[in-house]
C-alpha cells in the first residue's frame, strides 16, 4: 500500500495530506479518508480496459458518502441504488434520473412511489413487486420504467459472495421471467439486470459469467414485450484484501466484452450495455485511521488497543461475510520504527473486535495512528455504528480538484 498512500517524513498521506494533519482537520479519530485522485484513476483504468460501447455504472451501496457520490457522478455513466435513502443521495448529484436504477428485494410501496415519481428505472425482483409498481404507476399517472432483475440458472465460480443461481432472494428466477414479462401491462419495459456474484479475482470466471449472462439475456429478449434497451451485466470485480490475493487482471475482461459487443450483443442494437461496479471503483481508495489508546502485554502477546473498531469497520474484523478470517492490510501510519508482531483490537467490550491478529507493524506507542487499508467500500455504512454507544467516525474526501457541478465530461 506504500505506493498508493505514500509517506512524507515517515507519515502516511492520503490525497497528499499527512494523516496526523487530517486527524486534526476532521476533529479527531477515528475517521475514514478517501482519495479523490485514486477514485478518478480507477475509473480511468476501467474505461481504458472496457470497449467504448460499454457503459460504467457505480453501485452506491459500496460507499454512499455524499461527497464521494458527487465526485463519482462526473466520472461514471450511471448509479445503482438499493434504498430510498440511497436514491435521494443519488438524485442530489448531477446524475440524471434516467441513468439511475433501483434494485434490491423488499422495496416498500413508499420507496416505489419515490422511484416512479423520480423517473428512475425500477428493477423488479418479484411478481409481487410488479403488481405494486403497476398500482403505483396508475395512482401517480406516470408510466413506470422497469427492468427485470434475473436470478440466472447458473452460478459463478470464484465469487466471494454468490448472488445468483439456485434459490435466491435476489431477482426473478430465469425460468419464471417469461410469465412475468407477459404481465407487465402498460409499464415501460426497459431490459434486464443479471448479477451472479461479487468479489471475484478470477478474470476467466468473470468472462465465463458474462458470456453466460449474454446468452441468457438473448433468450429472454425473444419473449420480451418490446426491444431491449438496457442490459446490466453486473460486475463482481474483486480487490485484494491480503498478500495472498492476486489483483484482478482487467485486460481479458475487456477483450471478452469487446468480442461480445461485436458478436452476440449486436442482436440487441437498441440496448445500452452496462457494467456495474462498486467495491472495485472505491475500495482501494480509502483508509480507516484510528489512534492507539493503550499498549498492553498479556501472556506473550502485545495488544494495541485503538479508539476505533468493528462498529465502524466491521469487514476488517472478519465479521462481514468472510468464511475464513484474514487480516486486512494495516500499517502504523505515524511511525517507521522497528517492526514487531502485535494484535490490534478495537475499543468495544467484545472479543469480536479484532482488527489485526498477530500482524507485523512498525512499533506503535499510545497516540500513534494505525491505518487499515481497502476501506473505501463497505466500511462505515456496512457496520453496526450503534453497538455499545460509541460516537460515529468522521469521513473526508481529499486530494485532487473537485469537479464543477456544471461540468460533466464522462460519456453519456
Amino acid at each position: 500500500m506504500s505506493n498508493t498512500f505514500p509517506r512524507v517524513d515517515g507519515v502516511l498521506t492520503v490525497g497528499g495530506v499527512p494523516v496526523d494533519r487530517l486527524a486534526a482537520r476532521v476533529g479527531g479519530t477515528p475517521f475514514f479518508a478517501y482519495d479523490r485522485d485514486l477514485l478518478s484513476g480507477r475509473v480511468a483504468e476501467v474505461r481504458a480496459a472496457l470497449p467504448a460501447e460499454i457503459s460504467l455504472s457505480y453501485a452506491v451501496k459500496a460507499n454512499p458518502m455524499p461527497a464521494v457520490l458527487h465526485h463519482m457522478s462526473a466520472e461514471v455513466d450511471g448509479f445503482d441504488v438499493a434504498s430510498a435513502g440511497e436514491l435521494q443521495l443519488a438524485l442530489d448529484t448531477t446524475m440524471p434520473a434516467d441513468r439511475i436504477s433501483f434494485a434490491g428485494p423488499g422495496k416498500t410501496t413508499d420507496e416505489l412511489v419515490q422511484a416512479v415519481a423520480a423517473g428512475v428505472t425500477v428493477e423488479l425482483e418479484s411478481i409481487t413487486e410488479l403488481a405494486r409498481v403497476r398500482d403505483v404507476s396508475e395512482r401517480l399517472g406516470i408510466r413506470a420504467r422497469v427492468a427485470l432483475r434475473v436470478n440466472p440458472d447458473f452460478s459463478v465460480r470464484g465469487a466471494g459472495m454468490t448472488l445468483g443461481g439456485g434459490a435466491q432472494q435476489f431477482g426473478i428466477d430465469a425460468e419464471q421471467v417469461p410469465a412475468v414479462l407477459a404481465q407487465l401491462g402498460d409499464l415501460d419495459f426497459y431490459g434486464f439486470h443479471v448479477f451472479a456474484g461479487s468479489q471475484n479475482l478470477r478474470a476467466d470466471s468473470i468472462c465465463e459469467a458474462q458470456r453466460a449472462t449474454v446468452d441468457l439475456v438473448l433468450r429472454l429478449a425473444e419473449v420480451a414485450p418490446a426491444p431491449v434497451r438496457y442490459v446490466n451485466l453486473g460486475g463482481g470485480f474483486g480487490i485484494p484484501y491480503s498478500a495472498r490475493d492476486t489483483a484482478l487482471d482487467l485486460a481479458p475482461i475487456g477483450e471478452n466484452l469487446a468480442k461480445l459487443a461485436d458478436t452476440s450483443l449486436r442482436q440487441l442494437p437498441d440496448a445500452r450495455v452496462v457494467i456495474e461496479l462498486g467495491r472495485y471503483l472505491v475500495g482501494e481508495a480509502g483508509v480507516y485511521v484510528t489512534r492507539v489508546v493503550d499498549r498492553k502485554h498479556s501472556r506473550g502477546t502485545t495488544f494495541l488497543v485503538v479508539d476505533g473498531g468493528l462498529h465502524h469497520q466491521l469487514a476488517a474484523s472478519g465479521n462481514f461475510g468472510q468464511k475464513i478470517r484474514r487480516n486486512y492490510p494495516l500499517a502504523t501510519a505515524t511511525s517507521e520504527s522497528t517492526v514487531e508482531t502485535v494484535t490490534v483490537v478495537g475499543c468495544l467490550c467484545t472479543p469480536l473486535d479484532l482488527l489485526g491478529d498477530k500482524v507485523e507493524l512498525a512499533r506503535a506507542e499510545v497516540g500513534d495512528l494505525i491505518a487499515i487499508f481497502q476501506a473505501g467500500a463497505y466500511g462505515l455504512t456496512a457496520s453496526p455504528t450503534a453497538f455499545l454507544g460509541h460516537p460515529p467516525p468522521r469521513e473526508v474526501l481529499v486530494g485532487g480538484k473537485a469537479h464543477s457541478l456544471g461540468e460533466n465530461k464522462c460519456r453519456r
